[in-house]
This record gives C-alpha cells, sequence and structure tokens, in this order.
C-alpha cells in the first residue's frame, strides 16, 4: 500500500535484442565459419517501417440513472475479461492529520461484506480464476478483477458487493495498522523513498500532493470510525467508473451491471483541490553518513495533462532523459560512468505535473553528476536536435506506447487516464500522430520554456561529509 502511495517516477528501459544463432547451427560450426575483421562488412541496417498509430478499439460508455458510468470495451479473442471500478478517491482525500487513512480502507473494503466473510470474498474470487486487487492513488483507486468470460457478470456481483457493502471490520485494524508502520520504517530507510518525500514536500508544501508517506502518528491514531467516515464520504456512483475490456457478452453484462449498481447511492460529487507547485531554486540535502551514493532528485512543475504543451514536453523528456538512448542517460551512465540507471519523466497527477531527473550517483560525483545534467539541459536550449536523433526518439515512443497498451488491463488504464483528466476522445487516437509531428524547433523551444535550471528544487540524499562542497555551485543565490 506504501508502493501505492509512493507514486515513483516511471523508468522505461529500451529492450536489446540478443543475436541468435540458427536453431540448427552448432555454435562450434558458426565459430569456424565466422568471417575475419577483415572480411566483415558494415551494413546500413533497413529503415524502419512508418510508426503505426494506436488504434482505440470500439467502445460504449454510458451512465446509469445514479451517476455511475460505465464503459465498455470488447477486445480480443481470449475468453477473459477486466472488470475495473475506478473511484475518485484517494490520498486526495485525507486530512492532514489523517494520513494513510484511505490506503487503511482500502485494504479494509478486502475483509468481508455484509454477506461474505473475507475468506468467502476470496474463494470467490478464485473460482472465478482470480483475486480481488484494490489499489489507491493519490486521486483515483480502483477495484478489480481479471476472470474467464464466463465469469464476468458474477465478477461485476461480487464487485458490487464488496463496494455497495464493505463490513470495515475493526478486528483487523490493528493488524493493517502494523503492516503500515513497518512499511513506513522500511521506506524511510531507502534514499530513494527519502529524495522522493523531500522533493515533493518542499515542492507542494501543505497540499496532499506533497505527502508520499504518512507519519507514524497519523497512522497509529486511526480508528475504525475513522475508515468508516472515509468510506461514507468519499465511496458512491457520482464517483464511480466501471471499465469492462476483453471477450464478454454485452447484452448480459449491461444486466449484470444494472442489477449489481443500479441501487447505489449516487454519493457526494468529488472535490477538485488544486495543487500550485512551488518553482524555486532550492538546494535540500539529507545527510547518509558514509553512502557510497548519493540520490538526485532534480526538477520544477511544468505543463499537465490538459495543456497543448504535454505530449511536446514528453518528447522533449524522453530525448533529454526519459529514455535509455537519450542525452542524460548517455553522458552520465556511458560515458562518464557515474550512475547505472538516471532517468527522467513528467510525473503527474490531476491537472497537475512536474518534470523530474533522477539518479543514483557515486559520492565522489555527486557535483560533477549535476554539472552534467544542467549541461545537457543547457545544450538542447541552445540547439535543436538533429532530424536524425528525434526521429528515433519519435520512433521508440510510437512503438512503446502500442505495444504498452495491447492489453485489456492497459487499455483501461489509458481510458481510465482520458477520463480522470478530462481529455478529449481523440487523444489516444491521435497520440503517435502527435508525438511524430513534433519537430526539433519544437524540442528546443520545450525544452527552455520548461526545463530551466534556475528554477529546480534539487534534493540530495547522501553523506554531507563528503559533497557539501561539491554542491555549493547549486545553492540558491
Amino acid at each position: 500500500m506504501i508502493a501505492t502511495r509512493a507514486k515513483r517516477i516511471a523508468v522505461t528501459f529500451a529492450l536489446s535484442a540478443a543475436t541468435l544463432l540458427p536453431f540448427h547451427a552448432s555454435p562450434l560450426l558458426a565459430q569456424d565459419a565466422a568471417p575475419t575483421a577483415s572480411t566483415v562488412q558494415k551494413q546500413t541496417p533497413p529503415p524502419g517501417s512508418a510508426p503505426k498509430a494506436f488504434t482505440v478499439p470500439a467502445h460504449e460508455t454510458y451512465s446509469l440513472p445514479n451517476g455511475m458510468k460505465v464503459t465498455l470495451v470488447p477486445y480480443g479473442n481470449i475468453p477473459k475479461v477486466t472488470v475495473s471500478l475506478a473511484l475518485r478517491s484517494g490520498n486526495i482525500d485525507e486530512s492532514a492529520d489523517k494520513l494513510g487513512l484511505a490506503d487503511i480502507t482500502g485494504e479494509l473494503l478486502k475483509e468481508g461484506t455484509k454477506t461474505m466473510s473475507s475468506e468467502q470474498v476470496a474463494q470467490a474470487a478464485a473460482q472465478m480464476g482470480s483475486s480481488l486487487g484494490v489499489g489507491v492513488g493519490v486521486d483515483q483507486s480502483t477495484v478489480a478483477m481479471d476472470v474467464l468470460s464466463e465469469s464476468g457478470p458474477a465478477s461485476v456481483k461480487l464487485i458490487a458487493d464488496v463496494v455497495q457493502n464493505p463490513l470495515l471490520p475493526e478486528s483487523e485494524l490493528a493488524r493493517l495498522k502494523t503492516n503500515m508502520l513497518r512499511q513506513i520504517a522500511v521506506s524511510k530507510t531507502q534514499p530513494a523513498q527519502i529524495a522522493l518525500a523531500r522533493f515533493r514536500k518542499l515542492m507542494y508544501g501543505d497540499h496532499p500532493y506533497g505527502d508520499v508517506l504518512p507519519t507514524e502518528a497519523s497512522v497509529t491514531g486511526l480508528t475504525i470510525d475513522d475508515a468508516r467516515k472515509f468510506y461514507a464520504a468519499n465511496f458512491g456512483a457520482e464517483r464511480a467508473h466501471l471499465y469492462v475490456a476483453g471477450k464478454f457478452d454485452s447484452a448480459g453484462m449491461k444486466k449484470a451491471i444494472a442489477a449489481s449498481f443500479g441501487s447505489w447511492a449516487k454519493g457526494t460529487p468529488p472535490v477538485n483541490r488544486p495543487a500550485t507547485p512551488k518553482t524555486q531554486r532550492l538546494l535540500d540535502v539529507t545527510d547518509r553518513p558514509g553512502a557510497p551514493q548519493s540520490t538526485i532528485y532534480a526538477g520544477l512543475p511544468v505543463a499537465g495533462p490538459t495543456n497543448p504543451d504535454y505530449i511536446t514536453l514528453g518528447v522533449a523528456n524522453t530525448l533529454l532523459g526519459g529514455s535509455f538512448a537519450s542525452r542524460i542517460t548517455t553522458n552520465i551512465r556511458e560515458q562518464k560512468g557515474y550512475t547505472y540507471s538516471p532517468r527522467s519523466a513528467v510525473s503527474s497527477r490531476y491537472h497537475d505535473a512536474y518534470w523530474a531527473e533522477v539518479a543514483d550517483v557515486t559520492t565522489k560525483d555527486t557535483g560533477a553528476s549535476l554539472k552534467e545534467i544542467f549541461g545537457e539541459i543547457t545544450r538542447l536550449q541552445q540547439q535543436a536536435p538533429p532530424d536524425e536523433e528525434l526521429k528515433g526518439i519519435q520512433s521508440y515512443i510510437s512503438g512503446i506506447f502500442v505495444i504498452q497498451n495491447s492489453s485489456r488491463q492497459a487499455l483501461i488504464s489509458q481510458l481510465s487516464y482520458v477520463d480522470l483528466q478530462g481529455l478529449s476522445d481523440d487523444y489516444l487516437k491521435t497520440y503517435v500522430q502527435k508525438v511524430n509531428a513534433v519537430t526539433p524547433a519544437q524540442i528546443q523551444a520545450m525544452t527552455t520554456k520548461y526545463i530551466k535550471p534556475e528554477s529546480m528544487t534539487i534534493v540530495v540524499v547522501g553523506d554531507k561529509s563528503k559533497i557539501t562542497d561539491q554542491l555549493k555551485d547549486y545553492e540558491a543565490k
């Protein structure tokens, strides 16, 4: 549950293909027959094909009389179906003195209903070849199952029972709180978690986005009444959107949805709590005496998902630091050897985003790493990338986007993201097209407009005695 709450910056790794011998050739014969270096002639690989557009499967969206939305996506030939209920409720709805309450409430949902024990809920899911998954996020939570097609209607009924009639038993609260406290303690020993928590707190302050980890005092003080009040205030049909993707009988599914969710009370509408992240030049150092590495977070607020610049900014990020072949990665990993897996990302929440570069670097190279990171940003601000470099990045993004969205769960995730952010219906349909329409000049312009080293919050977790002097040039002027 803590891993869910602590939204780490995603890392996308490029895949490398191994060279394989033909199945009928013995390695020894292949070695004997291998041409010598003097006879080998380098060949230019054939050009790649044009990027394939991402085609969103035909789907139907409608609303029940109580306001709950439903999206049905017939997809694939495998006799399985994913049923996922997205709820506009999460850590964003916690008060400052009740951090962790959304996570605890989510865990309690799995502990039985008014007519089924937790064991019976688990057994019912297992009989459908699945398990009941509950995920609590910052802005949205999900209750989902992936089942055989014949069990689709039954899974709808089970999910409906869990979210409408939860037992929320006090008997399980102490165990869940103990588990959460243990996970918090572990997270506080991990430099990546420490750095992320500091970065988000400095950027978002008292807004809920600024709290990556609950406090021990908050979790210890949570009561079963708190969980029940949180459920009553934040669960209801008006906040819910049910997604069904896979192979299923549409008429049967619609009947099951109406029967299972039609009487759910509307509840209260979601409350939007817009964030105002700080753009500031700030150096924050957390001491870890004897640490062989320094963990760096350097970033600032940027255009959010609804901004017209967002997709272009994403392409700029992938070229700069968001892919294995990116400039920052090539520089501080391949050329300098300062780090193993640096990465940058545009991290988004509801109508909000920030750009950040993250790297675990050797202690002695902490300052040098920041110098190279900022140097690559400045270089891209001063000169547009070559066409060939940009085309390679665009092909990578296009291919990854299509591949990553070729499953039932991924389709639901994308549709849910579009609905949460209030994006247009053609966002997914035109995404690949827009990525490949980005020009080198636009990459330079986006970097200049948004990714400004002089305005970045810099968080470093490492051995102060060895890195303080290295970081003097990055203190606020």
